[in-house]
């Protein structure tokens, strides 16, 4: 490693104050070892593998589609009709259910997220802060299977009068309207049970990027007379807002794909329903759970084509998020 020193001394113009000496920069050039090279070649051979490995499975997915997608074209995407022994595949209620699902639990599960990530933060006193935060890690680690036998023998029962009351005091919306008496084993069930399910997760993420706010900003807020919740506003907010949009997508991530708990509450319906509070609906992840195992091979194609079309759906929403991240740092930093 060699180091320049640091540059000539030079007068400052007038008005500007002239640097002190730590605060001149230092040319710093190292030379390269033969275990860096090696080291710097494994890291980028390995960066590389990760591409060839997606772009291998993209590769397997569409190929694997390609006899579906020849017997039905675009009918697989803008039909609701799953009917393996009539050759009708259509993916759009299975499509539409996991997209209403994931956003039933994103909009149930982020506020609740950020409202538990700051009460660990700055609210608990400190002797309950470590067993609260080792509560949430031990919640984000149970297997979904137990959310899903949870939700279907205990949550279905006791939701029925909630969802009896939204029917009856929210029908002006149309999602809550109802054409019949049952209201069992709907996509409003298996959201709530995907957001608990993405709960601790979310709480996770936004609660350790909360902690790395600069305590001295909030000790200064405090210190010119802002409240508690002028100072998580103003300082703490805007410094973790990168990070909880990330927290949310990972959460709406985990949602779309979610496959074990969805199959257990859902009744295996694939038509589009705008009533989330009725029985029916579906998701991609379930009908590919409940179909693959005896299907032909045509219609292992069409199931193909569904998983697919999950994954471009979960990767535009994950090119959104990065720009409205990238976005909102950019005003941030203006």
């Amino acid at each position: 490693m060699t180091i320049t020193g640091p540059p000539p001394k030079t007068a400052a113009p007038p008005g500007e104050p002239v640097p002190r000496p730590e605060e001149q920069r230092v040319d710093l050039r190292t030379q390269r070892s033969g275990a860096d090279r090696v080291f710097l070649a494994v890291l980028v051979a390995c960066a590389f593998s990760v591409l060839a490995i997606i772009g291998g499975i993209v590769f397997f997915l569409l190929n694997q589609a390609g006899p579906a997608w020849g017997h039905q074209h675009f009918g697989l995407l803008t039909r609701d009709t799953y009917n393996p022994a009539g050759q009708s595949f259509g993916l759009l209620g299975a499509l539409v259910g996991s997209v209403t699902i994931a956003i039933i639990a994103l909009v149930l599960a982020t506020p609740v997220a950020l409202a538990t990530a700051l009460a660990i933060n700055e609210y608990v006193p400190g002797r309950l802060k470590a067993p609260l935060v080792g509560v949430v890690d031990l919640l984000a680690a149970l297997p979904s299977l137990i959310y899903g036998l949870w939700g279907k023998y205990f949550l279905n029962n006791h939701l029925h009068n909630a969802t009896i009351w939204l029917s009856s005091h929210a029908a002006f919306i149309p999602l809550f309207r109802t054409d019949g008496p049952q209201r069992d084993f709907s996509l409003f069930l298996a959201g709530i049970i995907v957001a608990i399910m993405v709960l601790p997760l979310m709480t996770a993420i936004t609660r350790e990027v909360m902690s790395q706010a600069p305590r001295r900003q909030c000790e200064a807020a405090l210190a010119l007379g802002a409240t508690r919740w002028g100072m998580i506003t103003e300082v703490i907010l805007p410094f973790s807002r990168n990070g909880i949009v990330g927290g949310a997508m990972l959460g709406l991530g985990r949602a779309l794909g979610e496959t074990v708990a969805v199959s257990l509450v859902l009744l295996s319906n694939e038509r589009v329903t705008s009533h989330i509070l009725q029985p029916g609906g579906g998701s991609v992840s379930a009908l590919i759970v409940r179909q693959f195992s005896g299907a032909g091979d045509l219609e292992k194609s069409a199931l193909t084509v569904a998983g697919l079309t999950l994954f471009a759906v979960t990767l535009a929403i994950n090119v959104a998020a990065r720009v409205i991240v990238r976005r909102s740092a950019g005003k941030a930093s203006r």
